[in-house]
């Protein structure tokens, strides 16, 4: 259906005739936008003419060919036509622009940028190519780097013809309306632009399932031997909008805007929507706002910004005043087509005048509370070098819009598109010091962003939240007989699946906790250097529990005398407590306390699966060591000697 509309909206003046009978006849073809036709029959003069005597009348005629290429969206061969034309010193310094777009088309930026130039050497200035140059040197990263959205082909709605401008019935979306030139079109009139079926109006419905039935005709007086398509709907699904190609035979083509009313499920007879009293006008694109006030379309009109603009009228209003063009932040000399409105304001549109990828680009415009609108390409894979245009959403960030791409014949087809929901998480679990899983310990999470959630660890201490891109967050475990523990993340803003792991270790209230990889001099007090990430993690914890006063208890082995071990201790003792000063903590919640071998350690369920020849429950006495193999006898030693704290209130500095 785009070929055929879109071509239609490309229409030029009567061309005058060289005097020769069959270039006339092209030239008529191509006036009244017969391009299929008038393609054939340049082709067939062009090589009856000779490349020597008859250079200046190949040019023109290779001209004129490569323009019908071009509105048939045969880039390739409108890329050699242009060629040729300016080979022959055409002497229009359009084919160089015309040739430019070509190759970008094709995906070929460098060659495209390379005759945009070329034309710029003849019309500086000029906005479109240099948009031009623009678009194909992005694009070339655009491909590189594409957005999240997946594209694909959605081959349920899609003929061996063109099939494109796919719109939704209601909010339930569960109804898709497009245009079409397959073989099952209604009547058996071709079009003289693409040499296809003149197009009709195709729906599918979702079924029990939630699946796409095969598409049908709709049947009625809506479709008929003439052009039918690109549709828009009413707020309440009652009224039809839709373009229609009037066509009288040896006459100039047109475009125009109807109305179709629904009784029930039949769609009555097209009624022409008189937009103003302009006759030459093409009127084309309909596009109805959410809200039902305002009818979206393209038109080129006078009053415009250049080639096709995209202007919009009140439904509501009559008189002056009513009709009003989008203006230059939208429109530009080049072509701006194929309006859609989401619930949201935004306005979607594809273009071949802003920068882009190719031919039409779908671009989004949002106008912010000064009335400024910003245009943003959607890049690939929604776009291509080819044309895309013709989108309409569906639930979320997902829908189908048209495209030609990948299709040498220059038909258009529907493609699906989905951004993928962006999932980030956190989760982890809630162990107390001996590795055990705390149940029923209660998580809480805020986020810079105002979020605030709370979960309860499962019976495996488990938990998990989701989170969001780039925000800061704190979060906070705490359970009964347990000092809370806090830990901080800011997430990423790169979009991306992400999954965040935070595990807390609560100290109990009521037992000594263990403070591991706490190194001190051989028979000395003095710390050594790898401690400090242990110390700086226990300075940690007392700062997130700010009413809590521990006991640091250093505890030795059985090796030397008694009295000796309980100085070492004490002194080892002290200087944890001296390096948590001078972090921070005041000294009043700080008790240091040296048992010597006073107090032989436990064996926990966490020693004994490190440990397997001890067993969970063993006192590491001095008689019990002794009973063991030498090499044990060590490592029974090594677990006595430890430092250990131990909470003696949780009232401090409340009174």
């Amino acid at each position: 259906m785009k070929e055929h509309f879109l071509y239609l909206l490309f229409l030029l003046g009567v061309l005058s005739s060289c005097g020769n009978a069959k270039l006339s006849t092209a030239d008529a073809q191509f006036a009244r936008g017969e391009f299929f036709d008038a393609a054939a029959t340049y082709r067939k003069v062009y090589a009856k003419t000779s490349p020597r005597k008859e250079r200046a009348l190949r040019g023109k005629i290779a001209y004129k060919m490569a323009t019908c290429y071009r509105r048939m969206n045969a880039a390739p061969r409108a890329t050699g036509a242009y060629q040729n034309a300016i080979r022959y010193h055409y002497k229009d310094s359009m084919a160089y622009f015309y040739l430019a777009r070509s190759f970008q088309m094709q995906g070929k930026y460098k060659d495209a940028i390379k005759n945009y130039n070329l034309f710029l050497e003849r019309k500086p200035g000029d906005m479109l190519a240099k948009n031009g140059i623009r678009g194909c040197e992005m694009a070339v990263d655009w491909k590189k780097n594409p957005t999240r959205y997946v594209v694909k082909r959605a081959d349920l709605f899609n003929s061996r013809r063109s099939d494109c401008c796919p719109m939704f019935l209601g909010k339930d979306y569960d109804q898709l309306y497009f245009t079409s030139s397959t073989e099952k079109a209604t009547g058996t009139r071709k079009s003289e632009i693409t040499g296809t079926k003149n197009n009709d109006i195709f729906f599918s419905k979702k079924d029990e399932k939630g699946a796409w039935t095969k598409p049908q005709i709709i049947e009625g007086e809506l479709n008929s031997e003439l052009d039918e398509g690109i549709i828009s709907f009413s707020p309440d699904g009652t009224l039809m909008y839709l373009t229609k190609a009037p066509r009288e035979p040896n006459a100039d083509t047109s475009v125009e805007i109807y109305t179709s009313s629904r009784s029930g499920a039949k769609w009555g007879t097209p009624q022409k929507l008189e937009i103003t009293g302009d006759t030459i006008s093409v009127f084309a694109h309909p596009a109805v706002s959410p809200d039902g006030n305002y009818l979206y379309f393209t038109s080129d009109m006078p009053g415009g910004q250049g080639g096709k603009d995209i202007w919009r009228i009140a439904l509501n209003e009559k008189g002056e005043g009513t009709l009003e063009n989008m203006g230059p932040q939208i429109n530009t000399p080049g072509d701006e087509m194929f309006p859609y409105i989401r619930d949201n304001g935004v306005l979607y549109f594809a273009s071949d005048g802003h920068p882009g990828m190719g031919g039409l680009d779908l671009f989004k415009a949002s106008q912010n509370e000064y009335g400024v609108w910003k245009i943003e390409n959607l890049q690939a894979p929604i776009n291509s070098m080819s044309d895309d245009f013709g989108i309409t959403f569906g639930q979320g960030e997902s829908g189908f819009f048209s495209s030609n791409r990948n299709d040498a014949r220059g038909y258009d087809h529907i493609y699906s598109f989905e951004l993928p929901q962006i999932e980030v998480w956190i989760e982890g679990g809630v162990f107390d010091w001996d590795e055990e899983p705390i149940p029923d310990a209660v998580i809480r999470i805020v986020g810079k962003d105002g979020t605030n959630q709370k979960a309860i660890s499962r019976k495996d201490g488990s938990y998990k939240f989701k989170l969001d891109l780039g925000t800061e967050y704190v979060m906070m475990a705490g359970c009964r007989g347990f000092l809370n523990s806090k830990y901080e993340l800011i997430t990423s803003n790169e979009e991306k699946n992400e999954v965040y792991r935070a595990d807390f270790i609560l100290a109990s209230l009521t037992k000594p906790v263990l403070i591991e990889n706490i190194f001190y001099d051989f028979d000395r007090a003095t710390l050594r250097p790898e401690s400090t990430k242990a110390l700086d993690e226990l300075i940690k914890l007392l700062n997130d529990n700010p009413n809590v006063t521990i006991e640091l208890a250093a505890h030795t082995d059985m090796k030397g005398a008694d009295s000796y071990n309980l100085r070492l201790s004490e002194r080892r003792a002290q200087s944890v407590v001296d390096y948590l000063i001078k972090g921070g903590i005041k000294a009043d919640r700080l008790t240091p306390k040296g048992y010597g071998e006073s107090r032989p350690k436990t064996i926990t369920k966490k020693i004994a699966k490190q440990y397997p020849f001890f067993k969970e429950g063993d006192i590491l006495t001095e008689e019990y060591i002794l009973a063991l193999p030498e090499e044990q006898q060590e490592v029974a030693n090594q677990i006595n000697r430890r430092t250990e704290f131990q909470v003696l209130k949780t009232t401090y500095d409340l009174f």
